[in-house]
């Protein structure tokens, strides 16, 4: 979507409606969530699912409303914390309906509008809108009955009104599963990151030590293939192995398999979704399966522990990293945590 031009007309829409004399309305504080940085790429374009400040606001309230469980008492926000870059913290949450371990970690939500290589740690879903379907409906996450969603939402007077407001072409009937899909994604791709030091010294307010810059050369001579930082998302959106194992298991459906579970295609065999390595000081534990709790134990593999396979990475299998490098690498990896993502008010309702 073209931002500048929606927030154009939003702000040309209010000046028509104040007249001479009329007290002028406050603009609203989550106008803000609309911008995209100088520096990133252009966000793709949805066309069946465009951006607008409405959706946004709806998206948020259902991002923490407890209501849309099951149980009434899990919320998106219970396994993705804005406090941890909507991440949870924990290897494996239980924090779900049922209070069985999940199988995967939580991943992070962090500049999910520019994705466009599909979701989950697997790639399971092409899109947003079809990824919260997910953890909606899934018995150990928020375990609900979507059939029901949109008539117990109807029931209730600001969520009937904030619909309207964000699906005014929908008027018989704007509260659907459908629309609670839309809106929540929106809200999604508002979340984000591009406020770290990294960022500053990108566009000029800032410089790097000699560290940083050190650490900033060993990352793209031997991290940058997969965690692409030309882009600044540092990640590729693709799907690789990186050698955590060598057999794939195919009980717990297939899960140890990766993105192979998806396509079956023997070249996926072990291969998961390359995560953005921003705030990476907010969201460990790391990998698909949370099994390393510091970013040390992380170079540790990469420095030692790769066990080869058919699938292996090519780019890992004569990786080396020495005693200086991962120092500096450490160093500038620091430098992409944006601790104003993690605080900023507008997240929240």
């Amino acid at each position: 979507m073209n931002v500048r031009a929606s927030i154009g007309l939003l702000l040309a829409l209010g000046t028509i409606a104040c007249r001479p004399g009329d007290t002028p309305a406050p603009q609203e504080p989550a106008m803000a969530l609309l911008a995209q940085p100088a520096h990133f790429p252009a966000q793709p374009a949805v066309p069946y699912n465009p951006t607008t400040l409405a959706g946004v606001v709806l998206g948020r309230m259902l991002f923490y409303d407890a209501s849309l469980s099951g149980n009434n008492r899990v919320s998106c926000a219970t396994c993705h914390h804005p406090d941890k870059a909507f991440a949870d913290g924990v290897a494996l949450g239980s924090g779900g309906v049922s209070g069985r371990a999940l199988h995967r970690n939580s991943p992070a939500l962090i500049n999910l509008a520019w994705d466009t290589g599909g979701f989950f740690w697997d790639g399971g879903a092409t899109n947003l809108e079809s990824q919260i379907i997910g953890p909606l409906s899934h018995p150990d996450e928020m375990s609900r009955n979507v059939a029901t969603l949109a008539g117990e939402l109807s029931t209730k007077d600001a969520y009937v009104h904030h619909f309207r407001a964000a699906f005014p072409d929908d008027r018989e009937s704007p509260v659907s599963t459908q629309n609670v899909l839309k809106a929540l994604a929106q809200y999604m791709r508002t979340l984000v990151s591009a406020g770290a030091p990294y960022d500053q010294v990108v566009l000029g307010r800032a410089t790097q030590s000699a560290l940083e810059k050190q650490g900033m050369a060993v990352f793209d001579a031997k991290c940058a293939s997969c965690h692409t930082r030309q882009t600044h998302l540092f990640t590729d959106s693709g799907f690789h192995n990186n050698g955590l194992d060598d057999t794939y298991p195919a009980d717990d459906e297939r899960i140890a398999m990766g993105r192979f579970r998806i396509t079956e295609k023997p070249d996926d065999l072990g291969k998961f979704k390359t995560p953005t390595l921003r705030n990476l000081a907010y969201t460990a534990p790391y990998m698909h399966d949370g099994r390393f709790q510091t970013l040390e134990q992380v170079l540790d593999h990469y420095a030692n522990g790769i066990r080869p396979s058919a699938t292996l990475d090519p780019a890992l299998r004569t990786l080396r990293l020495t005693g200086d490098e991962r120092t500096a690498l450490l160093v500038f990896l620091n430098s992409l945590n944006d601790q104003a993502f993690t605080q900023n008010p507008l997240f929240k309702p």
